[in-house]
């Protein structure tokens, strides 16, 4: 007896009051809204579910207080009317002088007029001054060492580099005679280059650049000896694949990719001016990839023939470093919140379908009551 007043005392706190099954009525309009609710639910299920499975990534904002590493910089680089054999590829610090410390792996490729590649085997590139070549500068300036050997023409071009002296006229040289240089200059006179690999630099502002003509140190100054070209005018026209500053992490996006520059006209500079940012970015299983980020500004100009006073044709990319690093953290997102979600979608889609519903109905009731009294009258 006590029991079941307990119980009848239970039944008030009920807040889904149950109707008997005889006052119901069934609707085709209530059947079409529950099924389009349902419908409904299900796609918002699945996209609630869906982002509950994606990685939250939290953004933090540190100052940079580390030191000591490298920068690694992915090239990929066409010029679509530049031969590989003008073009150079130089990088400096800083301080103006050449970085003796940068870890390369560039490679020039030849392509034909229609941009398809002219030798499957890419050509390993060099960059310009050592710290030997800068002291070779200092010694004997009047004349080459007697006892350094050249046998190709390249032998003879890198000799004149490393003394400082221009490399005008290879017709008169015998191992350039014996080889075709000329010849083979002015073969790839239309063709284009591919340059792709990476550089590894020191973690200080810099540049490096693309431009015609061997490059050397003279009087502390970097120089670029076109007159081997003969006053030739040059097309910089360019298209850059792709330009990183470390490694790629998820969401990242390098602002220079797939983008095309043509020159409007001969000997045209162009310089970009790149922030890079430090980044980290934790996965989430802990690892962290020590990467960067960057902005960029572009200006572009016509110069002077040759490296006059207004400037060398070419691609110039200078770069400096935030003082400030992005950390990135990869999360699980919570599955309270997804719960949350799903019962606020289903109350939602309930509530709303029952109001519609309804809505159907009573409408449905008023216009048939007035037809049916059209006709009794």
């Amino acid at each position: 007896m006590q029991s079941s007043s307990v119980l009848e005392r239970l039944r008030q706190f009920d807040a889904y009051p149950k109707t008997l099954e005889d006052f119901r009525v069934k609707t085709f309009g209530g059947a079409a809204v529950t099924l389009s609710s349902a419908v409904l639910m299900f796609i918002l299920f699945v996209s609630e579910f869906n982002y509950y499975l994606t990685k939250e990534v939290q953004p933090e904002l540190f100052v940079d207080t580390s030191r000591g590493q490298k920068i690694r910089i992915n090239i990929d680089i066409v010029f679509s009317k530049l031969p590989c054999a003008y073009l150079s590829i130089d990088a400096m610090d800083v301080s103006g002088e050449q970085q003796i410390d940068v870890d390369h792996n560039l490679f020039k490729q030849r392509l034909d007029s229609n941009g398809k590649t002219v030798d499957d085997k890419p050509e390993k590139q060099a960059l310009g001054d050592t710290a030997k070549d800068l002291a070779a500068n200092v010694t004997k300036p009047k004349e080459l060492d007697a006892k350094l050997c050249c046998n190709t023409c390249e032998d003879v071009r890198e000799a004149y580099r490393k003394k400082g002296w221009a490399f005008n006229n290879p017709s008169t040289i015998e191992q350039c005679k014996r080889e075709g240089w000329s010849e083979k200059m002015s073969a790839q006179k239309n063709e284009g280059c591919r340059v792709f690999g990476y550089l590894e630099v020191n973690k200080v502002a810099g540049n490096f650049h693309f431009a015609p003509g061997k490059s050397f140190q003279q009087h502390h100054v970097h120089v670029h000896d076109l007159q081997a070209f003969g006053g030739q005018k040059f097309n910089i026209s360019h298209q850059i694949n792709h330009l990183s500053f470390g490694i790629d992490y998820p969401g990242i996006i390098n602002p220079l990719d797939a983008t095309y520059e043509a020159a409007n006209e001969e000997q045209m500079m162009f310089q970009y001016f790149v922030k890079v940012v430090p980044t980290t970015y934790t996965q989430i299983n802990g690892k962290t990839l020590h990467t960067n980020q960057f902005s960029v500004t572009k200006h572009s100009k016509t110069v002077a023939g040759g490296a006059g006073e207004s400037g060398l044709p070419g691609v110039f990319f200078m770069y400096e470093l935030s003082p400030m690093m992005v950390k990135y953290t990869e999360k699980q997102r919570s599955f309270m919140h997804f719960l949350t979600g799903v019962c606020a979608i289903i109350g939602g889609v309930f509530t709303v379908a029952g109001l519609l519903d309804g809505m159907i109905y009573h409408s449905a009731r008023a216009i048939q009551k007035k037809i049916d009294l059209g006709k009794a009258s």
